[in-house]
């Protein structure tokens, strides 16, 4: 089936792209707003883009239109921290996931515990496997719709448990246990089942076109 993404509606437009382009990341983001209030909010439009310098992006829509309180805090503050999120901690994102009002505190209101960041001036989820302490690069709009916040990943706290060697930042993933996005509404996958497959190398090809 052809779409011309040209022809369609945002609403549209978007479910054509959030039911395929999966399984997405989950960025668990934690913000504040002026009055210092923590806001967490999560976001599968995520993923990181350099390795060195460490750069992460998000993508954060609008509602109504006007920024999300997530988007709001990071063009003032220019901070962020970004939890991982394991299947344990699913419920309690999903809570977060709720559009209350400003000024909620929606760590409280999903009982989660926190944990002072060491660079930035924001709380971190205390049972995350992951966390990235985040600083505003750029922010790029996307039309009226949407913009791509870019940032440096400059602190990362990891489980201790998921650590293999600290030196060479050796990681066990599958210790991580963490979920993705699938299509909406409410579809997330488990990173449980997975392969792995062996580097074909230039010389296997090599042989296998040998006259």
């Amino acid at each position: 089936m052809y779409f011309d993404t040209s022809q369609l509606d945002q609403k549209r437009c978007y479910k054509l792209l959030a039911s395929t382009v999966v399984p997405r990341p989950i960025a668990w983001m934690i913000t504040k707003d002026e009055q210092g209030t923590p806001n967490a909010a999560p976001f599968s439009f995520f993923n990181f883009f350099s390795g060195f310098p460490p750069v992460v992006c998000v993508g954060i829509g609008r509602r109504d239109g006007r920024p999300k309180d997530s988007l709001a805090n990071v063009e003032r503050s220019g901070e962020f921290v970004i939890n991982l999120v394991n299947e344990e901690l699913a419920q309690a994102m999903n809570v977060t996931a709720t559009p209350f009002p400003p000024g909620v505190n929606e760590l409280e209101m999903a009982g989660l515990e926190v944990m002072p960041s060491n660079l930035v001036d924001l709380p971190r989820i205390a049972a995350s496997p992951v966390a990235l302490e985040c600083r505003l690069h750029q922010l790029v709009d996307v039309d009226t719709t949407a913009k791509i916040v870019i940032a440096h990943v400059v602190a990362m706290h990891v489980a201790d448990d998921a650590v293999l060697d600290a030196e060479r930042c050796y990681i066990d993933t599958s210790k991580l246990n963490l979920i993705g996005r699938m299509e909406s509404p409410g579809w997330y996958t488990r990173t449980h089942d997975r392969f792995k497959m062996k580097q074909f190398s230039v010389e296997q090809w090599e042989q296998s076109h040998k006259p």
